[in-house]
């Protein structure tokens, strides 16, 4: 598998992408604080089936730029139409379900996939929920008083970034991935409006939505209520794993995706490039 990085200059900011394999398209949106890099573990069994593109949102990793989830969904449009995709499938981790999830609203007949892991409560629920479960105030004084670094260690030992393995090469990934977190946008941070539950029950795009079985009881209820609002939508578990599902169980991550994937027609593992080229969009 070759895999390559390259700064693309997007609407004023200038983001870091990593774009590997050939076949269907499918993005990679990654968490709050987090980076492209926490899909590593993912990289080559996704790759070996899927053009697989990933991204360091603005603000967050290596990329420029002021963050904002609106922003995240205008920056995959210009990512897609860069890249010459029509149509693809987006999974997205913790905030970056946030990002998918939007993207998928916004343009549903160029998504042939979803993948929702571990979403937030303020996605279908009232938005004060995800401020009580990440402490979002605290980590803002203690970003005025102590600076980046407290925040950096408050985030590690937060319930939410408990890995549950025994890889010592994992577990030094997150510490390397939360060390490069600027904590930019803190300072201008607003939580995310739940979206209507209407606009979800005529969401037809075929969904997966996972959590891990250890993650919090907040993320397994928010999980479950999207399983049950989007009307194409199933849920699993991952078993013995937290919130970092895909860190702590890949294995069991890795096929749970691809499994799904394949199930859909653009998914199948016989499906070639060309009649993806042929397949074209509709909004």
């Amino acid at each position: 598998m070759t895999a390559r990085d390259e700064f693309m200059e997007v609407d004023g900011a200038r983001l870091r992408i990593r774009v590997a394999g050939q076949g269907s398209p499918l993005l990679l949106v990654h968490g709050w604080a987090l980076d492209l890099d926490m899909w590593t573990p993912q990289l080559v069994a996704l790759a070996a089936r899927y053009r697989v593109v990933t991204f360091d949102r603005r603000g967050f990793g290596s990329s420029t730029g002021q963050p904002a989830i609106e922003r995240d969904v205008d920056d995959l449009a210009t990512l897609t139409a860069t890249l010459g995709i029509e149509r693809c499938a987006v999974l997205g981790m913790s905030q970056g379900a946030r990002v998918a999830l939007r993207w998928a609203l916004r343009h549903p007949g160029r998504t042939w996939a979803l993948v929702l892991d571990g979403p937030p409560p303020g996605l279908v629920a009232q938005a004060a929920a995800h401020q009580q479960e990440i402490p979002l105030d605290h980590y803002r004084e203690l970003l005025r008083r102590e600076g980046v670094e407290a925040v950096r260690r408050a985030w590690l030992a937060h319930p939410l970034m408990q890995l549950h393995t025994v890889d010592a090469r994992r577990r030094a990934l997150l510490h390397r991935i939360i060390a490069r977190y600027p904590a930019g946008d803190l300072s201008a941070h607003a939580p995310g409006m739940p979206l209507p539950r209407a606009d979800l029950r005529v969401l037809q795009v075929p969904t997966l939505v996972i959590n891990g079985a250890r993650d919090s009881a907040a993320r397994r209820a928010a999980g479950a209520e999207l399983a049950r609002l989007l009307p194409n939508a199933r849920s699993v578990a991952i078993a013995g794993a937290g919130h970092l599902s895909n860190l702590d169980r890949p294995g069991a991550y890795n096929r749970t995706v691809i499994e799904f994937l394949a199930g859909q027609p653009l998914g199948a593992p016989n499906f070639h490039g060309s009649e993806h080229r042929r397949a074209g969009h509709a909004e």
